[in-house]
């Protein structure tokens, strides 16, 4: 009993680690920026604390997948990257809301409860491969719609965000 008691608080002690580290500088080209309410940065622009990844970071970060329908392909598409919720974690963000900024300026307004309650993914990998700009990448916030009818709503498809390169924590 005293052995399984000393390897769960060496577990947290190790957990505690981890979240304590700053989160890495990019070797590679940025490809997701998060600004606001960050708490870990790893940059400094215009006195701004700014989270910075390349897609390496992001394939570091634990990975999930689902297969979904949605109005953009006529058949379910297979969706991998790590779960929203996670990138923020990374960065110790926090706040109410996401305001998420796609290549071509498209804005949308997320509810961080929406990455708290659903498996919202930051996709990098459409059917296994990555995603050019042209295919919509090379990151792609995506709901899994298949798995809770309530997220078949032109609400939730508008919360999407293809070709994603800033999320703005407020």
């Amino acid at each position: 009993m005293q052995r399984r008691h000393l390897l769960c608080l060496a577990a947290l002690g190790s957990m505690a680690a981890r979240s304590a580290h700053a989160l890495e500088t990019p070797d590679g080209s940025v490809v997701l920026t998060l600004t606001g309410r960050v708490r870990s940065p790893n940059h400094q622009a215009h006195g701004e604390p700014q989270a910075l990844f390349d897609m390496a970071m992001l394939e570091r970060l634990p990975q999930q997948s689902f297969s979904t329908r949605t109005p953009w392909y006529s058949q379910p598409r297979k969706f991998t990257g790590p779960l929203v919720r996670d990138v923020l974690s990374a960065a110790m963000a926090q706040g109410q809301s996401l305001k998420a900024t796609a290549l071509n300026d498209y804005r949308v307004d997320i509810p961080v409860d929406d990455v708290q309650r659903y498996d919202v993914l930051l996709a990098r990998l459409l059917d296994d491969k990555p995603m050019s700009v042209r295919d919509k990448g090379p990151l792609f916030i995506i709901y899994p719609f298949d798995s809770n009818n309530t997220l078949r709503r032109a609400l939730y498809y508008t919360r999407c965000a293809w070709q994603l390169k800033a999320i703005d924590i407020q």
